[in-house]
């Protein structure tokens, strides 16, 4: 029972940690906090469920291809439209501008799925028994996704020349523009390696959460909160957040009523901040 709950909270802090990445992506390159993200997960769930398997017939993994390369491009467009042209602007105006971008996904979502909730019949269905465990298949796919686009995109941050500008991006905006590096060009491809992080994440969860309209509400509040509480704005920050967060809700869900279970992650946070507003991982400035 214990190891069933421990590999379900690492399945869903690995969920939290990828959101609370891309937060930290948007934030890093322009400053700005992506709000309407869970949208954008929610979007690339329908995509995939209600566009590439269901109406176009496609394979699992040509869909999952599919449906990323629509967001991803998607992202290329908000970036270019709305976030650059945003980011030095009034912070609060830049921030509702990502707010009502996330209602016009919804909005534009409702009118061409329709209202009714879906799902993918036998996408990463089933149960793996190890002994007299039995564990999820979907939280074994998560953990390996999630893994697999950590590790993807340390090494291209680290390793290659595009990776390396957006760290310089990341740092010194004007620093790295006296330098030659294309600024505007760096973001637009931060923005869109965020959006396929969402829309990758939103059909990983499709087995756990229905395709609706508000799957990805906790998800995104419970990703937030992971990266403050790591370091907002550090990578290693939102994994370990996101990591601490899946695990303990988990545990106390053995403890409390799990009608409690949401409860747990905020008032961690609010713990965190009282204590270390920095986040585990920060250090005072």
């Amino acid at each position: 029972m214990v190891v069933q709950l421990l590999v379900s909270g690492i399945a869903m802090g690995f969920v939290y940690a990828l959101v609370s990445i891309e937060y930290t992506l948007i934030w890093n390159s322009m400053g700005l906090l992506n709000f309407g993200h869970e949208k954008i997960i929610m979007l690339g769930a329908y995509i995939y469920a209600g566009t590439m398997i269901m109406d176009m017939g496609m394979g699992y993994i040509s869909g999952i291809v599919g449906a990323v390369f629509l967001v991803a491009a998607l992202g290329v467009v908000v970036a270019v439209g709305i976030f650059i042209p945003l980011r030095n602007m009034n912070r609060l105006c830049a921030i509702m501008a990502t707010v009502m971008v996330g209602n016009i996904i919804n909005e534009a979502v409702r009118l061409f799925y329709g209202p009714e909730a879906m799902t993918v019949k036998g996408f990463m269905n089933g149960m793996i028994r190890v002994g007299g465990l039995a564990i999820a298949r979907a939280y074994i796919y998560i953990i390996g996704i999630s893994l697999t686009i950590v590790i993807l995109l340390e090494i291209f941050m680290k390793k290659t020349k595009t990776g390396k500008a957006m760290r310089c991006v990341a740092s010194n905006k004007t620093a790295a523009s006296l330098m030659g590096i294309d600024v505007r060009r760096n973001m637009a491809i931060t923005t869109a390696i965020s959006f396929a992080i969402c829309c990758i994440l939103g059909i990983a969860v499709i087995p756990v959460f229905s395709v609706s309209s508000t799957m990805a509400t906790m998800i995104s509040l419970k990703g937030f909160a992971a990266g403050v509480i790591g370091s907002f704005g550090s990578l290693p920050g939102a994994i370990v957040g996101g990591l601490i967060l899946g695990i303990m809700e988990n545990i106390a869900g053995m403890i409390f009523p799990s009608t409690f279970k949401d409860v747990v992650a905020f008032v961690f946070l609010i713990a965190v901040l009282l204590v270390k507003p920095t986040g585990l991982l920060g250090k005072k400035k």
